[in-house]
């Protein structure tokens, strides 16, 4: 087990992960503070051209400070590596409510979405485009209050044309307005009104509004705005979605528009925004500057072999506040990008007995120091782009947590492996003393619930 320290952070276990970074959770040793630490590895993020789109997500949310927008502390590097400081949020991604309930009811979609428009219009106050706006970008904190992130898609005003327009094709294509399909050049901040607009049908639809498997007919329907609001809308909700879901971006309406329109400000709470501050941002430019002898302080401790130990400051983190319960009582819980499970076998046995399930279901296994990575192989009849992470961790002694993670592929799909890959597991899934049966994965309310109608 390796326990690192970098500056002043004591870094812990990885909480998620794309092609290029690791998120991990941290905790300030100063303050006691808990953050989440985007990990970037200074090679790869050259090797793949990638510096000024980094540069850019970082210059992003240093210049976006605002209560519903995921908060950056700080960027630090060191000779290989760049960390930057994130606000950790502990609520889990509204995609999983929307998941878990099938679909809010309307003040709640409504709550949710005042609660969007205002971190949005913010961000385009500032000259910023979010350009992937979705479900899964937007996390709730323990209050449950909105916080949008991933600005890895934005854009700022320098990357707008002579013409006044945008022209990288981005996004999610379930959310994409349509003028960013048709390759003319778009205004990003209009295009992201489309976006929001298809978050909110799905907050209260609990489905998808352009849904077809197929591309061609996909961007048709979006192209068209071909879509029906369910009859449980109510008809201040339809206009509103009919007015945001225009195809033609000239007469759709603005921000403004949506602020001033009635079904939106009913139950409208403003938000309270920060002081303002100075924005400083010397230390992106010097994160990426090798000539710098000012490197962070990486601190390395390796201990012996065996899961790692997850101290109690962790367990509460995970717990969206300080009732354990969660952690152990599936039936509070809910799939996510994220889950876990609790066994009293042996740790290695844990670790053989996942190996053995993995491998049957079509996936091929790496396995390094109580960790695992699942990649779907051949004619994997899971899913064909799904990665996996899973770690073990010793929480107590005989009781063991483990953490599985999707690292790339569709949420949806890899909900329907986690069910799967927990029903083969049954038998070393902890039983507790009072209810004998044994835990069960999570169970969606419907396990296609935000990609069928």
């Amino acid at each position: 087990m390796v326990m690192r320290k970098v500056g002043k952070y004591e870094v812990g276990r990885t909480i998620g992960e794309g092609t290029f970074a690791k998120v991990k959770f941290a905790q300030n040793t100063e303050t006691g503070e808990s953050v989440a630490v985007k990990v970037l590895d200074r090679q790869t993020v050259v090797k793949h051209k990638m510096v000024e789109q980094i540069k850019r997500e970082i210059s992003v949310m240093k210049l976006v400070r605002h209560p519903n927008v995921v908060c950056l502390h700080e960027v630090l590097a060191s000779r290989y590596k760049i960390y930057i400081i994130l606000e950790f949020v502990t609520g889990g991604e509204l995609f999983d409510k929307i998941v878990h309930n099938g679909r809010l009811n309307e003040n709640d979609s409504r709550k949710y979405f005042q609660q969007l428009m205002d971190g949005v219009n913010y961000c385009h106050s500032k000259g910023v485009s979010h350009r992937d706006l979705k479900p899964e970008n937007l996390l709730l904190d323990s209050l449950g209050n909105l916080k949008i992130s991933d600005f890895g898609l934005s854009a700022l005003p320098q990357q707008v044309r002579e013409d006044g327009l945008l022209h990288t094709t981005c996004g999610t294509p379930n959310y994409v307005a349509p003028e960013v399909l048709n390759d003319k050049g778009y205004d990003g901040a209009v295009a992201d009104i489309w976006s929001c607009g298809v978050i909110l049908f799905v907050l209260m639809a609990g489905f998808l509004p352009f849904d077809e498997v197929d591309l061609t007919t996909l961007y048709g329907k979006i192209r068209e705005a071909d879509f029906t609001c369910p009859p449980w809308f109510s008809s201040g909700a339809v206009s509103l979605i009919s007015k945001i879901l225009d195809p033609n971006p000239r007469t759709r309406i603005r921000m403004e528009g949506i602020r001033n329109d009635e079904w939106f400000k009913k139950n409208y709470v403003p938000v309270r925004m920060y002081d303002d501050e100075d924005i400083n941002l010397d230390d992106v430019e010097a994160a990426f500057d090798d000539t710098k002898e000012q490197f962070v302080k990486e601190q390395k401790e390796v201990k012996d072999e065996g899961p790692s130990l997850m101290n109690a400051f962790e367990l509460i983190s995970l717990s969206q506040g300080l009732n354990l319960s969660a952690l152990f009582d599936r039936r509070q819980d809910h799939v996510k990008r994220q889950t876990r499970f609790t066994s009293i076998r042996p740790a290695r046995e844990i670790i053989m007995r996942m190996e053995s399930t993995a491998k049957s279901m079509g996936f091929g296994v790496e396995t390094r120091n109580y960790k695992m990575r699942l990649e779907a192989v051949g004619e994997c009849r899971i899913a064909q782009h799904l990665a996996v992470a899973i770690e073990v961790f010793e929480v107590a002694p005989s009781l063991f947590m483990i953490e599985v993670r999707k690292a790339a592929g569709d949420t949806l799909e890899y909900h329907k492996f986690y069910k799967s890959f927990c029903a083969q597991l049954k038998d070393i899934i902890w039983k507790s003393a009072v209810d004998t049966s044994p835990v069960k994965p999570d169970q969606p309310s419907s396990p296609n619930a935000v990609n069928s109608k």
